[in-house]
């Protein structure tokens, strides 16, 4: 198993910035790593609650949120027979600002445990992929994503 971590403090509120965190259907719009997003459930978001991506470089990904706490944490879960991946958010305020500690956990199983360097590079490559896109998203520097999205 690895464990990647970044930490990235952007200078919005911390409600704010769980919100964006935690609207699933919307990464397509600014989330490079994710070309199409669909939340599979209704309701208010809750540990349990699923969501599917269209993953750049991997396909179709069905996940859930599990330590689901609003602008606490939560935690992205992915789970298929090739392949566990969870990604956990922890927030924290900082100032006027919002920190937040990611913690991208991955784990091939079977063939793909053969293809671990590649897939660990790509694992970081994605994490810092997505904090910034996050950071630029929310802070409003620059266009996230010069390119059409589509939902699911």
């Amino acid at each position: 198993m690895a464990l990647i971590t970044q930490t990235q403090v952007i200078d919005a509120p911390i409600d704010r910035v769980f919100d964006t965190v935690i609207d699933v259907g919307n990464y397509a719009a600014w989330n490079p790593t994710i070309t199409a997003a669909r939340r599979l459930d209704e309701g208010e978001l809750h540990d349990g609650s699923r969501f599917e991506w269209q993953l750049k470089g991997f396909g179709v990904a069905i996940q859930e949120f599990q330590e689901f706490e609003r602008n606490a944490r939560v935690r992205f879960v992915l789970q298929t027979r090739r392949y566990f991946g969870a990604h956990r958010f922890r927030f924290s305020e900082q100032g006027r600002g919002t920190r937040i500690d990611h913690e991208l956990e991955m784990v091939p199983r079977g063939i793909l445990r053969l293809l671990w360097p590649m897939i660990a590079r790509n694992g970081r490559r994605n994490l810092r992929q997505t904090v910034e896109a996050l950071q630029t998203y929310i802070e409003g520097t620059r266009p996230a994503l010069p390119r059409t999205t589509r939902r699911l």
